[in-house]
C-alpha cells in the first residue's frame, strides 16, 4: 500500500489530504473520507488506509486547512472548528466538492467511479456533497449529523447509506424521521441502518463517554463497516 499527503486548495486556503491505494495499471475508484470535528487525524487517515485495502483508492480530506488539528476529548475547540461549517452550509459544501475535484484529477482515480464516507461531522459533509448536486456515484454517513441547512438542495444523484446508532443524542428519532421524508421527497435511493442500545462515535475505538453519548460499540462497528463492503461494491460495480 502506497500512501501520501496532498497538498489541495479552496480559493486561497491551502489543504492536506492523505491518499492511500494499492499500486496497479488500472485507475481505481475512489472514496473520499470525510473526517469527525477533531480534524482529518489519524482516524481518518486510518480509515482511508481501509478503503484502500478494499482496492479502491481512499483520500481523507480536509476541512479545516493544513495543519489544524483539535483533539480527543476537546469538546469546546473541536466545536469551534467545526461550527464555522455547520453553520454556513454554502462554505461546507465549497470546501468538500474542492475535496472532490481535487480527487478527480489524481491519476490513479477512475473519475467516473467516485463515492464519499464520513464520520460525525464528516457525515454531514458527505450528507451535504450529496445534497450540492455533486456527481459521485454514492455517500456514506457513519454516525452522522442528518439536519439539514438553510441552503437550497440541487437535484441529489447519489445513493445515500447512512449508518446510525438508534441511542445517538445528536440525532434522536425525530430527525431520522424527518431525514427520511427528506430523502424520499427528493426522489432519493437511500438506506439507514440503525443499530439498537448505539450511541455516537460507535466506530472510534477511543469514544467512551456516556454523558456526552459518545460511546465505541465494535459489534455496531463491524455491522457498519460490512455495509459500507456492500454499498461500494454494489455502486461502483454497476
Amino acid at each position: 500500500m502506497i500512501t501520501k499527503h496532498i497538498d489541495y486548495q479552496d480559493g486561497d486556503a491551502v489543504l492536506e489530504g492523505y491518499l492511500a491505494y494499492n499500486e496497479t495499471d488500472k485507475q481505481q475508484p475512489a472514496v473520499l473520507v470525510a473526517h469527525d470535528w477533531s480534524g482529518r487525524r489519524d482516524f481518518a487517515c486510518k480509515a482511508a488506509e481501509r478503503v484502500a485495502a478494499m482496492g479502491y483508492v481512499g483520500f481523507a480530506l480536509d476541512m479545516y486547512g493544513k495543519g489544524v488539528f483539535g483533539a480527543d476529548g476537546d469538546v469546546e475547540g473541536n466545536g469551534a472548528l467545526m461550527s464555522p461549517y455547520a453553520t454556513d452550509r454554502a462554505l461546507l459544501r465549497q470546501r468538500v466538492n474542492a475535496a472532490l475535484q481535487a480527487v478527480r484529477r489524481l491519476p490513479q482515480v477512475d473519475s467516473s467511479k467516485i463515492a464519499a464516507m464520513g464520520y460525525c461531522f464528516g457525515g454531514l459533509c458527505v450528507l451535504e456533497l450529496a445534497r450540492s448536486g455533486a456527481d459521485v456515484q454514492g455517500v456514506i454517513s457513519i454516525h452522522g449529523i442528518f439536519a439539514p441547512g438553510n441552503v437550497t438542495n440541487e437535484q441529489i444523484t447519489a445513493k445515500v447509506l447512512c449508518l446510525h446508532g438508534h441511542d445517538d443524542p445528536m440525532v434522536p428519532p425525530d430527525q431520522v424521521l424527518a431525514f427520511e421524508t427528506e430523502m424520499t421527497q427528493a426522489g432519493v435511493d437511500w438506506q439507514i441502518h440503525v443499530y439498537g442500545d448505539t450511541m455516537h462515535a460507535f466506530t472510534n475505538p477511543v469514544a467512551n463517554n456516556p454523558d456526552f453519548g459518545t460511546v465505541y460499540k465494535a459489534v455496531a462497528a463491524n455491522r457498519a463497516y460490512q455495509s459500507v463492503v456492500n454499498f461500494l461494491d454494489e455502486i461502483f460495480k454497476e
